[in-house]
């Protein structure tokens, strides 16, 4: 179904905890289609309002509308129980049990259809020959690309991933930027990404949400991520209090 319209869009919205806004002031939309880079310095509130556009954090303060519910999500530092001996495939079939109504889907088995949807997807991520492998043997970067595969399980119209090239080499990290870029251009996957390598975010993103002292700036991630405008943001210089104006 196509929606006309931002698919989120946030108004004078203020994210935090424990009544205690940690960003505030923030309108952004979200549009379909667009690839979207969260960045800022350590301890910042990315995370946090990425957790508040996704639902997860509940607004202290202005609006959130989605128009949608067709989301993925791949949180941070994700890691499966390793008493638990998954293959890739069981790990991408786990992304099946959220399709299920009703307080036992949990329990529900998994079906052949849904065995069948895991193998596109590793495919989709290029590890379908990893199918069988265990998870805990895989390297960092080939467990990222198999949560990825989890998480587009329910053909989301918008992606979240929380720092998904953390701890990840640099031909890793490129490799996962691809894939995203790939899957927003072919089946129209709007990507919203955190993350701290620059390099591969100008490449892969059309938009940059830059979060520093309780706010944000937004623009075209060509100009954003520049190497000139990342060193004034982060200098903590005159220049880099100025985006806020």
């Amino acid at each position: 179904m196509t929606t006309r319209g931002p698919l989120i869009e946030a108004r004078d919205a203020a994210f935090g905890y424990d009544g205690a806004p940690v960003i505030a002031g923030v309108d952004l939309a979200v549009h379909a289609g667009e690839r979207i880079a969260v960045v800022g310095p350590n301890g910042a509130g990315k995370t946090t309002l990425f957790r508040g556009l996704l639902g997860l954090v509940p607004p202290q303060g202005g609006v959130v509308e989605r128009a949608t519910r067709d989301v993925g999500y791949v949180p941070q530092h994700e890691q499966l129980d390793a008493v638990f001996p998954f293959t890739a495939r069981e790990v991408v079939e786990l992304g099946a049990l959220g399709r299920f109504e009703g307080a036992n889907r949990f329990w529900r088995r998994i079906t052949s259809a849904s065995r069948e949807l895991a193998d596109r997807r590793l495919d989709d991520v290029g590890l379908l020959d990893k199918a069988a492998q265990s998870y805990a043997d895989l390297s960092g970067g080939q467990r990222q690309r198999v949560l990825i595969a989890r998480a587009l399980m329910g053909d989301p119209r918008i992606l979240f991933l929380d720092e998904p090239t953390s701890g990840v080499d640099r031909d890793a990290a490129r490799r996962i930027v691809a894939l995203l870029a790939q899957k927003s251009e072919r089946d129209g996957v709007t990507v919203v990404m955190v993350g701290h390598q620059f390099d591969a975010l100008r490449e892969f993103a059309s938009r940059a949400i830059w979060v520093a002292e309780g706010g944000v700036k937004d623009g075209p991630a060509a100009e954003l991520l520049s190497p000139l405008s990342i060193d004034r943001l982060l200098s903590g210089s005159e220049e880099a209090a100025a985006w806020k104006d």
